[in-house]
């Protein structure tokens, strides 16, 4: 392979049916994709397998017709609305068995990615990801987009140019996401989590308010590793002060490892060419399997609504598809495993309206992601239900005493009702 080529000479690599993998986020090659959409009319019945896009598209609303269609894996705000209308599809998955999914079940035609300037040995890397990309390198063809802004970060993310089919150019920065602020009730949420998180824990964070303010109140711990599906500016904080050292990790110590990143340009700034970061697949940083090889190991995650049976629908809002499953159970399985590993799940008693979150039975067509047996400690800002072995009496009336004041008298009487309350 020579030089840079134009975007649209991607066309010529795109068979008829192709399935054309795409990186998530920031990986996405937006020059490359505007150039799948802009020749669409030479293709036939293409489709894009992504999760989490971040920016609007034609093939997304649905108006490349059956020439190019999209198919999310985790819907974002840019998918929700046409997945909502039918004009795109989705894909239920655990995000550990995604690269298994796309090599069993879609053609793996082609792997289209945004990545960094190639260094002096001729080896791009695919920046603030890794994900299911990473996993098809060698086994599937490249075309790749290099932006001048994309990190090059270390890692198991790199693809050499002898690799590739071809790759074009683009300078543009990447998209950013401002940390959310926590309020009190996410702060008290966070204050009873880290209470409960030991010097030397590995931990598995994400991005949002109360993983925010999680980070933000650990100032007083040692020796924290950080094993986490997401990255966000949270962390670089507590590098810097000397809180994660990731020196007591079992795997990858001395590493922060991810497998993708998402935040601010401090937080991409920071990814580049930084050797105590490790972007390796997700079908290893999420693989319930691995996490169960970390001593305390710490998950959490947030959830939407759950039931007193402890069953917790985190992909759905009043009933409707929101998002996807995205890793929440395999790191809950991992942690289940890991010895002396504790899984929290959050979230606040209440919606805005003040409707309540823990529920006698999920609203009718919500969603299950992380089973009962598998849930282990669901947290509201009222206090911590520990959920793990105990009978399904003692975990409804734990449930009860987190929830709202508001709503406890009748959470209980629906139990009782339901005969789920037990004869104490």
């Amino acid at each position: 392979m020579t030089g840079a080529v134009p975007a649209e000479a991607v066309l010529g690599h795109i068979p008829r049916d192709a399935d054309v993998i795409v990186a998530m986020a920031n990986g996405e090659p937006v020059g490359l994709i505007d150039a799948l959409e802009a020749g669409h009319e030479r293709l036939h019945g293409v489709r894009i397998h992504q999760m989490h896009a971040l920016h609007p598209r034609p093939s997304i609303e649905g108006e490349c017709g059956d020439h190019l269609r999209h198919v999310s894996y985790f819907l974002s705000p840019v998918t929700r609305p046409a997945y909502w209308a039918g004009r795109c599809d989705l894909v239920p998955n655990h995000f550990s068995e995604m690269p298994h999914l796309l090599r069993a079940a879609t053609k793996c035609s082609i792997v289209l990615a945004a990545v960094s300037p190639p260094d002096r040995h001729g080896y791009f890397s695919l920046g603030t990801n890794a994900e299911y990309v990473a996993a098809l390198i060698g086994r599937a063809p490249f075309f790749v987009e290099v932006n001048e802004r994309m990190p090059r970060s270390q890692g198991l993310n790199q693809i050499h140019r002898s690799q590739l089919l071809g790759w074009c150019q683009r300078d543009a920065p990447l998209v950013e996401v401002p940390a959310a602020v926590p309020d009190e009730r996410d702060r008290a949420i966070a204050q009873r989590i880290v209470e409960r998180i030991p010097d030397g824990a590995t931990l598995q964070v994400g991005i949002g308010a109360i993983p925010n303010a999680v980070l933000a109140l650990l100032g007083d711990h040692r020796d924290i590793g950080i094993h986490t599906e997401l990255l966000s500016d949270g962390v670089v904080d507590l590098v810097e002060r000397g809180v994660v050292t990731n020196t007591r990790k079992t795997l990858r110590p001395n590493k922060v490892v991810t497998t993708f990143a998402l935040g601010t340009t401090r937080l991409y700034d920071w990814l580049h060419e930084n050797h105590a970061l490790e972007l390796l697949p997700v079908d290893y940083v999420n693989n319930p399997r691995t996490v169960a090889r970390e001593q305390g190991f710490v998950s959490i995650n947030a959830t939407t609504e759950v039931d007193l049976f402890g069953q917790c629908a985190s992909e759905t809002m009043a009933g409707r598809y929101w998002s996807s499953s995205g890793g929440q159970a395999d790191f809950a399985r991992g942690a289940m495993y890991s010895e002396g590993g504790q899984a929290f799940i959050v979230l606040h008693s209440t919606t805005h309206d003040g409707t309540g979150r823990i529920r006698v039975r999920l609203t009718e067509g919500s969603v299950v992601t992380t089973l009962k047996n598998t849930v282990d400690h669901v947290v509201t800002e009222y206090g911590i239900a520990t959920l793990r072995g105990r009978s399904i009496a003692d975990r409804a009336r734990a449930l009860v005493a987190i929830a709202h004041p508001d709503h406890r008298d009748d959470l209980e009487a629906d139990a009782r009702a339901a005969g789920i309350w037990g004869a104490r």
